[in-house]
Formats: structure tokens, C-alpha cells, sequence
């Protein structure tokens, strides 16, 4: 069993220039543990008064008591940097999504609560998906939405839980839409529209299948000003009309998008798909700049957790 001492040490030395950033900086959700050490593969997370730690699938082989006697080791250590109970710990098996939907049940029910980013609030749950109902690695794209959205008229797909619509409309957007096909998220979404006091009736929800609505907002003459579209790496959701592939199906996602953007206005296109590569045709036929690497905000190690582009007409 590796020893302790060095993932501990590196967790206090994380948290001593953390901590004071995301106060510095009005976050209260952040990445304190990035698999810094490949011999604790762990991402550490942060969420206000609660530690989200996620254990990375590596094939590993071990004995059902020494594997608890490590993980007890790495939530002591957790434990002692942090200043949180063993009870503040939400604790997540994190395996690769093979032919399966991105957003899974886990089989626990959690606790419902809300931190805050930047002056916004969100409703997070520690244990009852795969994920919080916040990316974290999105954050600064999120913030450059919301310093873009003012008079603009905003669109949202795939648009999980809501946070990039938060953002525009409490940054001054007059109008948007929030699309997914996801009734649990739209939901979820509607309770962060709540929570930050924004208008539903100048920023609608919309449940539908992203490549559908594409269609007939165009048939519709639907035009925005700002656009972030986030699509999952896969989906086999029975909700959808065909399976998604992002590596496959972007050009189509993207051409389709900029039929509804305005002369002048943005597309923020991201997503996690490792090896993802954009089609090369694409900068041949819009102004596009690869924004990646000032994307990911500070508190991520790895700085290919994600891929995002920034997509206009050309002039």
C-alpha cells in the first residue's frame, strides 16, 4: 500500500493557496485535488461545507480489506487538511461511460443544497448522480458569459441544470432559451432560474432534442446573440430520436447552430471527449478560436479536462 504521507502532503499544499483563491475570488465550490499523484487517483472537490471525492476507475487489483484500509487512509487525510467529519465526505466510484447515458443514477438519495460562484447560487447534490449538478472546469466560461450577456438574447443547449443561463440573465440578457432533453435537469434548472430571482418568462425552459430544435427554430427564424452548446461525449438516451456522437455529429451540431446566430454574435462549442478533434473544415468556413487552455480555470491541474472553441461568422 503507497503511504499516505506524500497524497496528505499535497493536499495541504493545494489547500494553502486554494483556499485563499476561491475566497479571493467569491467561489465556494472548487477542485482542491486534481490526481496529482497517480498513486491516489482522486479528484477532490470542494462544495461549500462538503468534500465530493472522486475515486477514477484505474483497473487496479486489490483485496476487498486492503482496498477499504486505503480508502479510510485517503478520507483521514481528506479529513485532516480540510477540517471536515468523515460525514461531510460524499465519496463516488467514477467508471468510463460505455454505451450508457452520461448522467446515471447512483442509487442514493443525498442532500439537496446550494453554494455560490461568483454572486449566483446553485442547487448541487453530492450523491444522487454521477455528477453534482455543477462542472466545476466550466467556471471560466461561465464568467465570460456572463460579462458578454448584457442586451443580448441567449441559447442554451444541452443545457444540463441551467448555470451557463444563470449567468447571462443575471449578467443582463433580455431573452434566452434553455434546451435539453432532460425533464430531471430542466427541473433542476428551473430551481437555479428560482433561486436567483430570474424572470421565467424572458428566460423560457425548453425540453426537446437539440437536434430537433435546431430545425425548427431555423424554420421559425430564431436568431441569438450568444451561444453555448455543451453536448455530452455520448448518449444512448431512449429520449432521442438517434444516438449521439460528438465526435461524429459536431459538424452537423455547429452548422445548425450558426443558422440561428446573429450577424456578429458568439458560440461558445465545448466538450470532454478525449481525442476529440474538430473537423478542419470548419475554421475554413467560420471565424473559430481554440479558447481551451484559458477555459480551464485555475484550481484544475489538467488542463485537457475539456476542449472549448469560440465560433463567430466570418466578416
Amino acid at each position: 500500500m503507497t503511504d499516505i504521507s506524500a497524497f496528505a502532503n499535497r493536499l495541504g499544499k493545494n489547500a494553502k493557496h486554494l483556499m485563499k483563491w476561491a475566497r479571493r475570488h467569491n467561489i465556494e465550490a472548487w477542485r482542491l485535488y486534481d490526481k496529482d499523484i497517480p498513486q491516489f487517483p482522486f479528484a477532490v472537490d470542494v462544495y461549500g461545507a462538503h468534500i465530493h471525492l472522486q475515486e477514477y476507475d484505474t483497473g487496479w487489483l486489490m483485496q476487498a480489506e486492503e482496498y477499504e484500509a486505503w480508502l479510510a487512509e485517503v478520507v483521514a487525510a481528506v479529513c485532516f487538511v480540510s477540517g471536515f467529519d468523515a460525514g461531510q465526505v460524499h465519496i463516488k466510484r467514477r467508471e468510463r461511460q460505455k454505451g450508457r447515458e452520461q448522467y446515471e443514477k447512483t442509487g442514493r438519495q443525498g442532500e439537496d443544497f446550494y453554494i455560490s460562484e461568483h454572486g449566483r447560487r446553485f442547487w448541487v447534490n453530492l450523491d444522487k448522480y454521477l455528477d453534482t449538478g455543477l462542472f466545476l472546469d466550466h467556471r471560466n466560461t461561465r464568467q465570460q458569459v456572463g460579462n458578454l450577456a448584457a442586451g443580448k438574447r441567449f441559447l442554451n443547449l444541452f443545457a444540463y441544470t441551467g448555470s451557463f443561463t444563470v449567468y447571462a440573465a443575471t449578467g443582463g440578457a433580455v431573452y434566452s432559451e434553455t434546451v435539453d432533453l432532460s425533464n430531471t435537469y430542466l427541473d433542476w434548472a428551473a430551481r437555479n432560474f428560482a433561486l436567483n430571482n430570474i424572470d421565467t418568462h424572458a428566460h423560457q425552459i425548453v425540453r426537446a432534442d437539440v437536434f430537433q430544435y435546431l430545425q425548427q427554430a431555423a424554420a421559425a427564424g430564431k436568431q441569438f446573440d450568444l451561444v453555448v452548446m455543451d453536448p455530452p461525449s455520448f448518449s444512448n438516451s431512449k429520449k432521442m430520436l438517434d444516438i449521439l456522437d460528438v465526435q461524429r455529429d459536431h459538424i452537423r451540431l455547429i452548422d445548425g447552430t450558426m443558422r440561428l446566430l446573429a450577424p456578429g454574435g458568439t458560440l461558445f462549442f465545448s466538450n470532454n471527449r478525449r481525442g476529440f478533434v474538430l473537423d478542419e473544415t470548419l475554421p475554413e468556413r467560420y471565424a473559430v478560436r481554440d479558447i481551451s487552455r484559458q477555459s480551464v480555470p485555475e484550481d484544475f491541474r489538467n488542463k485537457k479536462i475539456h476542449q472549448c472553441w469560440q465560433i463567430g461568422h466570418r466578416v
